[in-house]
């Protein structure tokens, strides 16, 4: 009886074959997520008359509140916590935990909606009398089985609820307190650390 051996040349071509494989699926993810970044604040672009990304904003409090989305919109600014989540989400209003299924895992995380008043009030607080709006934006991978609890919003329906603003008419001016405003909230933000969330 023979032992198997294997050439060298052989073993070192198999850890070639797999850190291209490895190489190229990373690559493969990393271009993904950038085509997805872009799409989405492409869409987000098309319904704002201005737009500032993963920010942070002073909580009023001697502090900061992360924001993903803020953006002036025909009819106000509007606070956008984005999630991609994959499965199926049951959540709630009054539920402090929301849960999601899929591909054979079942997870729970917060009820996102508190944090999303935290940073309303945190915009308002900077804005004055300028109508701010707050939305928690999911991605199309998931699906509210029960129904969409409050201030949720699937990203197929923003240009439903917030439509596409046409850059030469009339309603591409926000009024002038809003622009006002909308300066003020900008000079007092600054970059978030926190990830971008693709959706």
């Amino acid at each position: 009886m023979t032992g198997l051996t294997l050439e060298p040349q052989w073993i070192g071509l198999g850890a070639a074959v797999l850190l291209v494989a490895a190489l190229i699926f990373f690559a493969t993810r990393a271009y993904q997520r950038r085509a997805r970044r872009k799409s989405l604040l492409g869409r987000l672009e098309q319904v704002a008359l201005a737009a500032a990304h993963q920010v942070l904003v002073p909580d009023g409090m001697g502090g900061f509140i992360h924001i993903d989305h803020i953006l002036l919109t025909p009819r106000g600014i509007l606070v956008l916590d984005t999630r991609r989540v994959a499965g199926l989400i049951f959540g709630g209003d009054q539920m402090s935990d929301w849960t999601v299924m899929g591909r054979g895992h079942r997870y729970t995380f917060d009820n996102p909606q508190p944090a999303l008043y935290d940073r309303i009030a945190a915009v308002k607080a900077i804005v004055g009398e300028v109508p701010v709006e707050g939305r928690l934006l999911f991605s199309n991978v998931g699906k509210f089985t029960k129904g969409i609890p409050k201030w949720v919003l699937m990203l197929d329906g923003i240009e439903v609820e917030f439509p596409v603003v046409e850059r030469n008419s009339q309603t591409y001016a926000a009024p002038d307190n809003c622009q006002e405003a909308w300066s003020r909230l900008v000079g007092q933000l600054r970059p978030s650390p926190h990830l971008f969330t693709n959706l």
